[in-house]
């Protein structure tokens, strides 16, 4: 196995780059069928999770596929609801209503976010 030095310097002047740019913002896009329960509760999940992760940091379309028959095609969706990342690579994808959140985070690749320690 060898190892280019250049390109080895060249991920991390670019990791160096975007830690330097400030903290990441999350592009993302809830697919939903209609009104139902199940797409009421990702709704609600989605924005919780925003809200308590991604304070801030995030960009949140919801697209009813009903009523976006053009969004089934150019999304790639097969279920609703699905939570697509678009931002930061690589795109992700998680089905369902988003009720476990630690499992949503682990599966979309965005870390928890912290709670303060109190001091002591």
């Amino acid at each position: 196995m060898t190892c280019d030095h250049d390109e080895v310097l060249d991920s991390f002047e670019r990791a160096a780059a975007a830690a330097a740019a400030g903290p990441v913002t999350y592009v993302m896009t809830l697919y939903v069928a209609g009104a139902s329960g199940r797409s009421a509760q990702a709704i609600t999940n989605a924005q919780a999770l925003c809200d308590t992760h991604l304070a801030g940091r995030h960009e949140l379309a919801i697209v009813d596929l009903l009523d976006d028959r053009g969004a089934v095609r150019d999304s790639r969706v097969l279920a609703a609801p699905t939570l697509v990342v678009h931002q930061p690579p690589p795109t992700r994808q998680f089905v369902g209503d988003l009720s476990e959140p630690r499992r949503v985070l682990d599966a979309l690749g965005i870390p928890p976010a912290t709670s303060p320690q109190p001091d002591g």
